[in-house]
């Protein structure tokens, strides 16, 4: 195992999953309208996950003697409902193509794979979860999307 790849894989794994808590935050603060019971609280459980993840994977740079990054990337926000769902299931592909790459670079340390499969078996789970919440999903039709690098 290539320690250097790793922990340089892990570190964009980190900027993804710092993103992940900035994106999933943000929109559960500005989802409106009858979806709003439902949505802000399953936006907000996924950025606590990201967080959850983020804490993980900086634990295990530092452990195997890196240095985790403290940015991330940018984020993607909508007031449509529809587009945030999109946003969202491809944060999570994103995430399931990130671990793997992570668990190409982890063979032959039986220890790391199986913690990159605890955490790849989660982001694959939000794959599966936006993909049924994007069936049928009405698109709210407010406000355009709106890219945006928060500070």
């Amino acid at each position: 195992m290539d320690r250097k790849a790793i922990i340089n894989q892990l570190n964009e794994i980190l900027k993804h999953e710092w993103t992940g808590v900035a994106q999933y935050s943000q929109a559960s603060f500005i989802i409106e309208g009858v979806w709003r019971q439902v949505y802000a609280d399953h936006f907000l459980g996924d950025a606590k996950e990201s967080f959850k993840h983020a804490q993980l994977v900086g634990e295990k740079i530092v452990a195997l003697g890196g240095v985790p990054v403290a940015t991330r990337n940018e984020i993607k926000q909508s007031r449509d409902l529809k587009e945030v769902l999109e946003f969202s299931l491809a944060f999570e592909a994103k995430a399931v193509e990130m671990y793997n790459q992570a668990l190409d670079l982890a063979e032959g340390d039986r220890a790391l794979v199986i913690f990159l499969e605890d955490i790849l078996k989660e982001e694959q789970d939000g794959v599966d979860e936006y993909t049924k919440l994007l069936r049928d999903t009405p698109a709210s039709g407010a406000a355009a999307t709106s890219d945006s690098k928060a500070s």
